[in-house]
């Protein structure tokens, strides 16, 4: 949000194991030492360069397949659903594809919801290159633009990070639900950093010219205390075993809206959330207005009872 990180901790490349990943921190370390604009242009290139998935999912359901413009970037997008329900937005986080929120796109068809869902920008259908958040943000906009108004939108990963900077931009959504998002740009990069083995220096010199190349800082991305502005009911959804995200970052980022929750699920990670039928049930009820939601899923087991 601009309370967000500009990336999820980064898995350097599909094809870079528990093997390669010392390999390729000694060669940053002495790259930082020794060469360090060429260590930042190539660790540029890994921070801004999504991995390809290792698959492609099927579609949710049959639906229309389209391309928007959204700055220099065409985006593929797909819609389904009745033309004059409530609608629903769905962006997926870096490294995925718009198939990957299928489940709950299908959920919420079922529900009587008009579902769109897309490809982010360098990701999938919507081509290839170095994108960052602010590219993300940008689709935003134009698909609101395009296929709006948007009942709800619903973000996993940096696709909810974008979502609630769109929010503090005033994109007009009546409801929000962040899914494993993120909290702090800043903190991402020292993770970044000590994944791939950059030295401080290194990691400034490429903050900086990230931060030219979109005309945006780092700190000014990381102002949680905006979402206190927001105003829109939210839902933050976060499992408590997420090892990209860690589960902190829900507590920072729902403590900050007026009108948020949290649901706190267990063993499923940063992704297999999206696919778990109790999870995607409990996002339906509260797109839909249902208040009843679980604050823990699956249900902790009740203490049994003394005699």
């Amino acid at each position: 949000m601009s309370s967000i990180a500009l990336h999820p901790p980064l898995r350097v490349r599909r094809a870079a194991g528990p093997s390669l990943a010392p390999m390729l921190r000694h060669y940053f370390r002495f790259a930082s030492r020794v060469a360090p604009e060429l260590a930042r242009r190539q660790a540029e290139r890994l921070f801004m360069t999504p991995p390809r998935p290792r698959s492609v999912a099927p579609a949710a359901s049959p639906a229309r397949r389209e391309t928007v413009s959204a700055g220099r970037h065409d985006l593929a997008v797909w819609s389904a659903g009745p033309a004059g329900a409530p609608a629903v937005l769905l962006a997926h986080g870096w490294g995925g594809r718009g198939a990957q929120m299928g489940t709950l796109a299908t959920s919420l068809l079922a529900a009587g919801r008009r579902v769109v869902w897309f490809d982010q920008p360098g990701h999938g259908d919507s081509g290839h290159g170095r994108v960052g958040l602010p590219d993300f943000v940008q689709a935003l906009h134009a698909l609101v633009a395009t296929h709006g108004p948007f009942d709800t939108a619903v973000g996993h990963s940096l696709g909810g990070a974008a979502i609630g900077l769109a929010l503090r931009e005033r994109a007009d959504f009546g409801r929000a639900v962040f899914i494993g998002a993120p909290a702090s740009m800043r903190e991402h990069t020292l993770r970044f950093s000590a994944l791939i083995g950059i030295s401080p220096r290194v990691r400034e010199a490429m903050r900086r010219r990230i931060e030219h190349r979109y005309n945006v800082r780092f700190d000014d991305i990381d102002r949680i205390d905006a979402l206190g502005e927001v105003s829109v009911p939210a839902l933050f959804v976060h499992d408590v075993d997420d090892a990209q995200v860690p589960f902190e970052h829900a507590l920072r980022l729902s403590a900050a809206m007026p009108q948020a929750r949290l649901l706190r699920t267990w063993g499923l990670g940063h992704n297999r959330v999206l696919k778990d039928a109790a999870t995607v049930a409990a996002i339906t009820h509260f797109i839909i207005g249902d208040e009843a939601l679980p604050e823990v899923l699956p249900a902790l087991p009740q203490p049994a009872p003394i005699y």
